[in-house]
């Protein structure tokens, strides 16, 4: 008799940590969850919305171009767009042959920004007008 009471108790002590076991088992399937969902968050905020930002300001960029900006393309070549039809530029890249390309929109890389880059290398009008040069006539900046 005793061996029955002593299942008995056995089995109400597993059938009750049984219950427990579940109630813990739920929450911690949750927790289980939460790495995928910090992994995602980051790789979001660390991947793709830089990305977005970046492909935003080259579609900008895009449509701004006209007609006497200089610009890089893709592949390097440096001119100065003469000409927009649509989505095709003509960009002059040697004033003195009269050198033309037609290029498509999407391939200008960046714009030059004439203050800080001027046009064939010449120095930036803010160091010219410094007049700092160093030991071998060159300017500082």
């Amino acid at each position: 008799m005793s061996t029955l009471l002593s299942l008995a108790v056995l089995a109400g002590e597993t059938a009750t940590t049984a219950a427990e076991e579940e109630k813990k088992s739920g929450a911690s399937g949750l927790l289980t969850f939460l790495p995928i969902v910090v992994i995602g968050a980051a790789m979001y905020f660390l991947l793709i919305r830089p990305q977005r930002k970046k492909m935003r300001q080259q579609q900008d960029l895009l449509k701004t171009v006209d007609e006497g900006d200089e610009i890089i393309t893709t592949g390097g070549v440096y001119g100065f767009v003469t000409a927009v039809d649509g989505d095709v530029l003509w960009v002059e890249i040697d004033h003195e042959k009269k050198v033309e390309i037609r290029i498509h929109r999407s391939a200008v890389s960046r714009k030059i920004n004439p203050v800080v880059e001027p046009a064939g290398g010449e120095p930036a009008p803010a160091a010219e007008a410094s007049g700092e040069k160093d030991d071998e006539g060159k300017s500082d900046k």
